[in-house]
């Protein structure tokens, strides 16, 4: 079976749940404790597909207001990139197609998941309204604190990116 490995950057507003995302998946664990992500953090999971495995190796990017804030260097190499928002705080996708427009002109061969996280604090007609007024498709409603939708959302980004 061959082994290929790929850069994956989650990106996105600060208090998101893009450490949780990474926790949930990589450690199947959850804290309600907040700790800010200083820079970058980086973590590696294989993920096995029937033909292949991908070393996944994920950055962990500290959050911005806006992604022109993150260092350019975070970017480099990065097959794939996962933007993270809250389904519970509008502020945190109000720029989300700047975000995604600057991101695709950075990284023109990368490949895009779009997350709404947080989903266990959402009632169903609030996702909605979401989704409605969301400018770009939404891939994945996800819940760190749950675990829903996190292991499907890194299995997509891994099989895109192969």
């Amino acid at each position: 079976m061959q082994q290929i490995s790929k850069k994956v950057i989650l990106v996105g507003h600060f208090g998101v749940g893009k450490s949780s995302l990474v926790r949930q998946f990589v450690y199947q664990k959850f804290s309600d404790e907040y700790l800010t992500t200083l820079g970058v953090k980086i973590d590696k999971k294989l993920v096995e597909f029937a033909a292949h495995t991908v070393n996944m190796i994920i950055w962990d990017v500290a959050g911005e207001v806006t992604q022109k804030k993150v260092p350019t260097s975070y970017y480099l190499g990065a097959h794939g990139i996962i933007y993270v928002f809250d389904l519970s705080r509008s502020s945190t996708f109000q720029n989300v197609k700047e975000d995604i427009d600057y991101l695709r002109k950075m990284l023109p061969q990368a490949h895009f998941c779009v997350v709404g996280n947080k989903r266990d604090l959402v009632k169903d007609e609030d996702i909605a309204e979401v989704k409605q007024s969301f400018p770009l498709e939404i891939n994945f409603l996800t819940s760190a604190r749950t675990g829903e939708h996190v292991e499907e959302m890194f299995r997509y980004i891994a099989e895109q990116m192969t």
